[in-house]
């Protein structure tokens, strides 16, 4: 199962590492940085940041990548873009309320007096 998070993956650096699926990402990482001149033989997935592949396959599994068709799909149904309606009323975001009062701790602190 591709969703299951215990699956365990195959690290691209060291064949004989298999890593859990909801640890690969931070084993990549780190076996980059232990692995550097198998890292330099590695391109990644333009789709996939997992997606670790000989540099000289790199276009074979461009046309390949399952991840790509999810790319495609947000493509087709604009789903990356901002609907009309909120590029008219401009941004959506709003800051969360805040409770802090910081010239009341400023005078309380002043008051106290300081001990080394």
């Amino acid at each position: 199962d591709l969703l299951d998070p215990e699956r365990l993956i195959q690290c691209p650096f060291v064949k004989h590492h298999l890593v859990r699926a909801c640890r690969f990402p931070y084993h990549l990482v780190k076996c980059k940085e232990s692995n550097p001149e198998i890292a330099k033989k590695l391109a990644t997935c333009p789709f996939n940041a997992r997606h670790l592949v000989p540099c000289h396959d790199l276009s074979n599994h461009i046309m390949k990548c399952s991840d790509k068709a999810f790319m495609e799909q947000d493509i087709v149904t604009g789903s990356c873009e901002p609907s009309q309606e909120q590029v008219k009323n401009g941004s959506t975001w709003q800051a969360p309320p805040c409770d802090e009062d910081w010239e009341t701790e400023v005078l309380e602190r002043s008051n106290s007096a300081f001990v080394w």
